[in-house]
């Protein structure tokens, strides 16, 4: 079994980073574009150089027997002193774990998932914006918060009120046949599932309002473990099922 040093950076201030990977008859899905976060999260946290290949050698050896499940990747900056200062020369901790694959998430892209709105808002800070790092309280209280609802999942705002993410999955809408997701330069997560929509298909990055996405012909969730999940309803706004699945083939053939 793994251990984490009481003194580990991570542990102690959130000084890492994550990617959570879907296993498929023992394949790493979209595994070049997990590297990818990874290295841009390590870039952006001034970490040390990570051996990737020898990572992904890890990974593989972890999955090779598993039909279908869920690979996660910790990277922390390890052990440090007291204080926030950075250690001279940080040796870095990799944690690799695996979970079973969650069975709702078929039934979610057939049938499509209902959302709230999420009493807890997003705050703002451009150079954390985008990454997947160990500081998620704020997804934590959102989960919280979601136990009151009576939805599947929430739609999330930042502070100035524009739709920003689900509590764990990024945000596309369609609208006259032309796709949008958000602009995340503030805060939120860029996930690799999207980004690989992004590679493939013409979608826009723009500041989406509430009222912009309840005017839209479709919503859709997605990451990399659930795919692309069509939304049938944000509280008292419907949308229409059918008219999500038959929007969403033509995304998910190019992808």
């Amino acid at each position: 079994m793994q251990q984490v040093s009481s003194r580990d950076r991570g542990l102690n201030y959130g000084d890492g980073f994550f990617t959570t990977v879907k296993i498929s008859a023992g394949k790493l899905e979209r595994w070049e574009g997990h590297l990818k976060r990874l290295a841009q999260c390590a870039s952006a946290l001034y970490f040390p150089e990570i051996d990737y290949r020898a990572l992904t050698e890890q990974c593989e050896h972890a999955s090779r027997d598993v039909d279908e499940g869920v690979l996660k990747v910790v990277i922390t900056r390890g052990e440090g002193g007291r204080g926030y200062g950075l250690p001279e020369e940080p040796q870095v901790t990799t944690l690799v774990s695996l979970s079973p694959y969650p069975a709702h998430y078929a039934c979610w892209r057939d049938e499509g998932v209902t959302l709230a709105l999420s009493d807890v808002r997003l705050g703002h800070q451009p150079m954390l914006a985008g990454l997947k790092t160990l500081n998620r309280l704020e997804q934590v209280l959102i989960k919280k918060n979601a136990e009151h609802k009576a939805a599947d999942d929430v739609l999330v705002m930042d502070l100035h009120g524009q739709v920003i993410e689900s509590s764990a999955a990024n945000i596309l809408i369609c609208k006259d046949k032309h796709w949008y997701t958000p602009n995340l330069s503030q805060c939120g997560i860029q996930g690799v599932y999207l980004a690989s929509l992004q590679q493939h298909n013409p979608i826009t990055t723009t500041s989406l309002s509430l009222d912009s996405v309840y005017a839209a012909d479709a919503v859709y969730l997605c990451n990399s473990l659930m795919g692309l999940v069509p939304v049938c309803q944000i509280d008292n706004h419907v949308f229409s099922l059918d008219k999500a699945h038959a929007l969403a083939k033509e995304l998910v053939v190019r992808l």
